[in-house]
């Protein structure tokens, strides 16, 4: 047993397609085929159910994955820790979050006071972000949804009310509050399954016995008050567009959910035992302190201006949100 049939082995479970997974190697298929063949030959149990075509990890290869996901997880630690402690920079930082947008601006402070990190970005739903903290691909989530587990630990970052988005015009706007039967024939612009905005939806209406009514389901829960405002539908938004003046830019009313619970919660989540860079240290102290809706990208300094590379951004650290923050913390 090698390293590499690990590694192929690993790839293979998170796929369960052989040809996938070998796109994703860039090997051949049957070559593939052979190693986890020979894999399974040497441990002397099958670790996949063939259906037809496809392949599905049982229960011998899913006690044998989480093994070599926390094997693999140490080695590649040890391989960064060494190559960052030669390195003139922080190391690296990354992160996966359901929207981008959520973690835009407080990114661009954080690379203001520390330009010599190297920071990935990750878009992923709450089984994907599992999936990469347990393999050590990020080392931090930004999440919308609880991620739980016996390794992983958690910061709150924020607790914010979710709002009822309307395109203007609608018969909402101008509506104070609105209860959940009052929007049984609405129409909703929302997530798939497995984002956040989805999973408050469906949510609220199983508790008043209803199944919301769908006009569009995307991956980007970004682009939610955009179709909204083209009056495709109403949605859920979190309070931090609103207060961001999102509704400038992508007009829309909003109404407070007479419902109970209507708020996200937005954590920072790592693994306890994972290897973190100097840089991932310094961003976790930097998303940590302070109120999170108060990040906003720092003003350009004028001719002249030099800011030390561990200074604060410009504002203070509780100074209220700008509305010319941009887009950074729309629809997150």
């Amino acid at each position: 047993m090698d390293l590499l049939q690990l590694r192929y082995f690993q790839t293979v479970a998170r796929f369960e397609h052989i040809s996938r997974a070998a796109e994703e190697l860039g090997i051949a298929q049957p070559s593939l085929s052979r190693t986890i063949a020979r894999l399974e030959a040497e441990l002397g149990s099958p670790l996949f159910e063939r259906r037809g075509r496809g392949i599905r990890l049982n229960e011998y290869g899913a006690k044998f994955l989480r093994h070599v996901d926390r094997t693999l997880s140490e080695l590649d630690d040890g391989i960064r820790s060494v190559r960052e402690a030669g390195d003139l920079g922080l190391g690296r930082l990354a992160i996966a979050c359901e929207t981008l947008l959520t973690i835009t601006t407080v990114l661009g402070g954080f690379r203001t006071v520390q330009p010599r990190a190297d920071v990935r970005l990750y878009q992923s739903n709450a089984e994907e972000m599992h999936r990469q903290l347990r393999v050590g691909e990020v080392d931090f989530c930004v999440a919308s949804q609880p991620l739980s587990g016996p390794h992983l630990e958690s910061a709150e970052l924020v607790r914010e009310e979710v709002l009822l988005a309307v395109p203007r015009g609608h018969r909402l706007d101008g509506r104070e509050s609105v209860t959940i039967p009052e929007l049984a024939d609405e129409p909703f612009v929302t997530t798939r399954k497995g984002h956040w905005q989805r999973a408050l939806l469906d949510r609220l209406f199983a508790a008043e016995g209803l199944t919301p009514l769908l006009s569009c389901e995307g991956d980007e829960p970004g682009a939610s008050q955009i179709l909204i405002s083209a009056g495709l539908g109403i949605g859920l938004i979190p309070a931090m567009s609103r207060e961001a003046g999102t509704g400038t830019r992508v007009p829309v009313a909003w109404v407070h959910l007479e419902a109970p619970a209507c708020h996200r919660i937005l954590t920072l989540v790592w693994r306890r035992d994972a290897y973190l860079s100097e840089a991932a240290l310094k961003f976790r102290e930097f998303i940590t302190t302070g109120p999170f809706m108060a990040h906003r990208l720092p003003t350009p300094p004028g001719p002249g201006t030099q800011h030390p590379p561990d200074s604060p951004p410009d504002s203070p650290p509780d100074s209220p949100p700008d509305s010319s923050a941009g887009p950074a913390a729309a629809a997150g």
